[in-house]
């Protein structure tokens, strides 16, 4: 399996070709019923087709065969997230200059949902490196960038974002983590809960107080290396799905960074934390669309083999409508997530409605059509031994993170309020 930077970067008429023969190859390497997934009309470009199928490729191949064990042992997948890098996966939303492959929140998502139908753990590690880079990306300084960014396209570096603690949960005005402007720089102290790749990660994006009179519109966020003295980590969590992916604690004890990790202006962090949330929701809306997918295609498989009073059971009209309704959530879903990642990519000004309407509607749709995978399988869906427990323990945390349902339900009828009809 070899990269695609080069087969899917600055396309043009000499390079369509070797990109056409590349999909097709890959699409051949693949079951029947994967290859039609693929070519599904979603007015994909070349770029898009290409990541989407690579994704695929490396689900089917890396991830499958191994997600049982990674779900049973909790192991961080450390070698399938280099594979990723080595066919520059990792870099798709990060533009060229800086080592990408120049793509954006369409493109993530792409990549996010095809891991997702095969593990939504590997997915949410691989994701997150992209929530912990995005502010630096938007952000950030040149000198901050070139340090950074070729790293992480790369796969050498892995990031995470740091903003939950103990009492900022949805509620992110409730951070207590401070950073005291000293003459080296700022001394940050606090602790942060749930963070994705924590432990893991290399470069953490982490918001802290630098003025506690103003609460949350004094917070900035900073850019803090793994290593860095008085940044250490505390217990890894014991969760009940997405078991593969590292969530840990954050532990900072007068850790001392240098004024140059100030990422945009010191006191501008809570817009920007905002912002990055309304950019990152069609991604959790992927990976709910990629397990529900998952999901669907166990039922279905299961449906159209299982022997009951003589028939398979797809042959009764209430799985048949169980599974027609799945189906067709999941396409309502997806075409919604991808409408919100293109919205965004469009350079659209405001996206907050869109991007939790992607999110909320998306993870709904992911917990309900799990539950119906395992109630089609019956009591063997029941058991670890098959797929579909594993994908409704995993779709859970899609309704949590970033933002609950509940909370963002509250963000869409602020956004109408606003709107002129």
């Amino acid at each position: 399996m070899g990269n695609i930077k080069g087969d899917v970067k600055n396309i043009d008429e000499q390079r369509l070709a070797a990109v056409s023969r590349l999909a097709y190859n890959m699409r051949s390497r693949l079951p029947q019923h994967c290859r039609r997934r693929i070519i599904l009309e979603y007015f994909l470009n070349d770029l898009q087709d290409t990541v989407k199928q690579m994704a695929r490729t490396i689900a089917e191949e890396k991830i499958i065969p191994v997600r049982a064990h990674l779900d049973e042992t909790e192991e961080f997948p450390r070698a399938i997230i280099k594979d990723l890098a080595d066919t520059d996966l990792l870099g798709v939303y990060i533009p060229e200059e800086y080592g990408g492959l120049g793509g954006g929140c369409l493109e993530l998502c792409l990549v996010t949902e095809e891991l997702s139908r095969a593990c939504a753990g590997v997915a949410v590690s691989y994701a997150a490196n992209s929530l912990g880079s995005y502010i630096l990306l938007e952000y950030g300084s040149e000198d901050q960038k070139q340090k950074y960014l070729p790293g992480i396209a790369r796969g050498n570096t892995l990031a995470a974002f740091a903003l939950t603690e103990e009492s900022a949960g949805s509620d992110a005005s409730g951070i207590k983590t401070t950073a005291t402007r000293t003459n080296d720089g700022y001394l940050l102290n606090g602790a942060k809960l749930f963070i994705t790749n924590g432990g893991e990660a290399d470069v953490y994006t982490i918001v802290a107080l630098t003025d506690k009179e103003r609460g949350i519109r004094g917070a900035s966020v900073f850019i803090v290396e793994k290593g860095t003295p008085g940044f250490t980590f505390g217990r890894k969590e014991k969760k009940l799905g997405i078991r593969t992916s590292a969530t840990r604690e954050l532990v900072l004890e007068d850790c001392l960074v240098p004024v140059e990790n100030v990422i945009g202006r010191e006191g501008m962090g809570f817009p920007m934390v905002m912002r990055l949330f309304d950019r990152s929701r069609p991604g959790i809306g992927a990976q709910a669309v990629g397990v529900a997918q998952g999901a669907l295609e166990a039922a279905l498989e299961h449906a159209k083999t299982r022997i009951q009073f003589e028939h398979p059971i797809i042959s009764f009209q209430a799985v048949q409508h169980m599974l027609a309704n799945m189906a067709t959530d999941i396409e309502a879903a997806r075409t919604l997530v991808y409408a919100a990642a293109r919205n965004i990519d469009s350079g659209a000004k405001s996206f907050s409605m869109e991007s939790a309407m992607a999110k909320v509607f998306a993870s709904d749709m992911a917990m309900r059509v799990t539950t119906d995978a395992v109630q089609i399988l019956g009591g063997v869906g029941y058991m670890r031994d098959y797929p579909v427990e594993k994908m409704m323990r995993d779709a859970k945390i899609t309704q949590i993170y970033e933002g609950t349902n509940q909370v963002l339900r509250n963000v869409i009828a602020s956004e109408l309020r606003k709107k002129k009809l």
